[in-house]
């Protein structure tokens, strides 16, 4: 099968670089799929789950947003903040989550909620990756292929 090459970066970490023979990713107009000799494509990312396919192997990585590029056979990501499914805090995440809640609950102020729903969103959608990784038995991509 065709494969293309995919590089998932923040400001602070490489997190995947290696082939994919598919990668999703959470747009801001709705999930895409991005296979083999996609047309070029600049796009804007929101907060959710970002995978990549190679080989029968998924890798779940959570992305807070960013921008994708595609060129030339070539998937960019520039995340926010990414981590892979298994890097992930699910007590954290849940905290964070019931914190949000509460202070939504509480807040008067219209930005201030819109920053609480953005937060909320987030630590829910980082939960609902934990959740679906566990329940799934597809097997995680080899490390030599989505680390340096």
């Amino acid at each position: 099968m065709s494969t293309m090459q995919v590089e998932v970066v923040t400001g602070e970490r490489e997190i995947y670089r290696g082939e994919a023979e598919e990668v999703i990713v959470p747009g801001i107009e709705g999930e895409m799929g991005i296979l083999p000799h996609h047309a070029a494509l600049l796009t804007a990312l929101k907060a959710g789950d970002l995978r990549i396919k190679l080989g029968g192997a998924e890798d779940y990585l959570f992305v807070s947003g960013g921008f994708m590029e595609v060129y030339n056979n070539t998937v960019t990501v520039l995340a926010d903040a990414a981590e892979h499914a298994d890097e992930i805090d699910a007590s954290r995440a849940e905290a964070a989550r019931q914190r949000a809640v509460e202070l939504l609950a509480e807040s008067k102020d219209e930005r201030e909620r819109t920053d609480l729903r953005e937060a909320l969103f987030r630590a829910t959608q980082r939960l609902h990756i934990v959740e679906t990784t566990r329940r799934r038995s597809t097997r995680r991509i080899e490390a030599s292929h989505s680390e340096l």
